[in-house]
């Protein structure tokens, strides 16, 4: 674990600042793993299926493509930030299939960011995730706040 000092706190997150995603490799077997135990519809099950739909292969579903999104935010800045959670997600936005065989990268930019009222050692940063495969095509588009301790506060 990261030594307190060196975490990211809400002082840290200025709007313009990013983090960079992936890259991720996406294979067939973690889409049909994910899809046979929290979306099992064929065209995330089976490449004919998929190959049948405008989603053109086997694909990936959206909240697979959202949970590799999470897990690249958590080894990219989560792990080593003075992270509180997040209180909702505000938007998310499937543009492309993610196909079985595709590289996704992206960045995590923060758009903005206020001290809570109701929690004056708590800041909320918004912040604005895209995701795009190795074509360079946007594949997913999310923005969500969260909440994050400053460090001034637990200085004190």
């Amino acid at each position: 674990m990261t030594a307190q000092q060196d975490l990211i706190h809400f002082e840290d997150m200025s709007p313009g600042t990013e983090y960079p995603l992936g890259p991720k490799q996406v294979t067939a077997e973690e889409i049909i793993e994910f899809a046979s135990e929290f979306d099992p519809q064929p065209m995330h099950l089976d490449a004919s299926a998929g190959e049948a739909t405008i989603l053109g292969g086997l694909a990936a579903s959206g909240w697979h493509s959202c949970a590799m999104m999470m897990r690249m935010m958590t080894d990219s800045y989560l792990l080593r930030a003075a992270a509180e959670g997040a209180p909702g997600l505000d938007y998310v936005k499937w543009k492309r299939p993610v196909l079985a065989g595709d590289v996704l990268s992206g960045e995590t930019r923060v758009l903005d960011r206020r001290q809570s009222r109701s929690r004056p050692s708590i800041g909320i940063v918004s912040l604005r995730h895209e995701l795009r495969n190795q074509r360079g095509e946007t594949v997913l588009v999310s923005e969500n706040p969260v909440m994050l301790r400053l460090r001034a506060q637990e200085e004190n």
